[in-house]
């Protein structure tokens, strides 16, 4: 008897219907298909890129173009989430972290979600073309096939990988700014850009130790073979500071005030802190908390950004 390669990794076969039936029948799974916890944090870097790229001389502040920005940039990060399922969804299947996802689980049919992925990428590209423009539109194309066409293949190659995914995953504060501006052009928005790819190293490294175990089950090589905690160390300490000393001059970039710079030291350093405490520790609890820091720091830094524009 012949094994198929979907029932090789325990995926169950979905019976066949119409892809509208499809959609009414399994929104919830179309929704975690998207990603929804990551494009929390794309709003809010694309909002902050947005903000503080726009003209500081305009009789009143773009609200229809930002409406624009957000829904096309969604819609893109929505379908390339989508995409990144379809692509790793045998690998999904291994991991106890994301064998629930709708196409590792059986609950969709990957060809279904191929043609979902693909439908909010185009829809989400024309989009940002019509409604905002070119640049803002070439941008979130540039991020979609970064993340697919080389940071997915390279998890399964490389540790390097987590620094090709940062180029993509900052990519948001670049959209937000070309489309309030059409241009990046600045030192300010490449000072955000930084921060933001930065801000992913301690972040991933965090998800990374939680379940590496996971990891190395599905064959990904997210930490170099014998030298995990080295990597951990260095990855995690490295970018934490690095982090810290780009908020500052971000801050210093934009002409900062008080505000600004000790409300950057104070999260900075709050990051920092959990950073080091993992880097000392090597524990999953310690890890949690570091992603659980992350996650507070970076909303807080780029309320930081938009409340000290001038």
């Amino acid at each position: 008897m012949t094994i198929s390669p979907t029932s090789a990794v325990g995926i169950r076969p979905v019976p066949r219907a119409g892809f509208l039936a499809t959609v009414c029948a399994s929104a919830p799974d179309f929704w975690t298909l998207t990603k929804p916890e990551v494009n929390f944090l794309i709003v809010i870097a694309t909002f902050a890129g947005f903000y503080l790229g726009c003209p500081t001389n305009l009789d009143s502040f773009p609200l229809a173009r930002l409406f624009h920005t957000l829904c096309g940039t969604l819609l893109v990060a929505s379908g390339t989430g989508t995409l990144n399922q379809y692509l790793e969804y045998r690998f999904d299947a291994q991991m106890r972290r994301t064998c629930e996802r709708p196409i590792a689980a059986g609950r969709l049919r990957p060809a279904t979600a191929l043609w979902f992925g693909a439908l909010l990428s185009v829809v989400g590209g024309v989009y940002l073309l019509v409604a905002v423009n070119e640049l803002a539109s070439l941008l979130a194309a540039l991020t979609l096939t970064s993340y697919l066409l080389f940071y997915t293949p390279l998890k399964r190659k490389t540790p390097l990988c987590t620094f090709v995914g940062a180029v993509p995953g900052a990519m948001p504060t670049l959209i937000g700014w070309a489309a309030a501006s059409n241009s990046i052009n600045s030192e300010k928005v490449w000072m955000l850009y930084v921060a933001l790819f930065l801000w992913q190293l301690p972040h991933f490294m965090a998800i990374a130790w939680m379940y590496r175990d996971d990891y190395a089950r599905a064959g990904y090589l997210i930490f170099p073979a014998n030298r995990q905690e080295k990597f951990l160390t260095w990855v995690t300490s490295v970018a934490s500071f690095a982090l810290f000393v780009a908020g500052i001059g971000a801050v210093s970039a934009s002409h900062g005030g008080i505000f600004q710079y000790a409300g950057t030291i104070i999260v900075g350093l709050g990051l920092l802190y959990y950073a080091m405490r993992q880097v000392v520790l090597r524990t999953r609890m310690a890890a949690r908390q570091l992603l659980k820091a992350t996650i507070v720091y970076l909303p807080l830094q780029f309320l930081i950004f938009v409340l000290g524009k001038s």
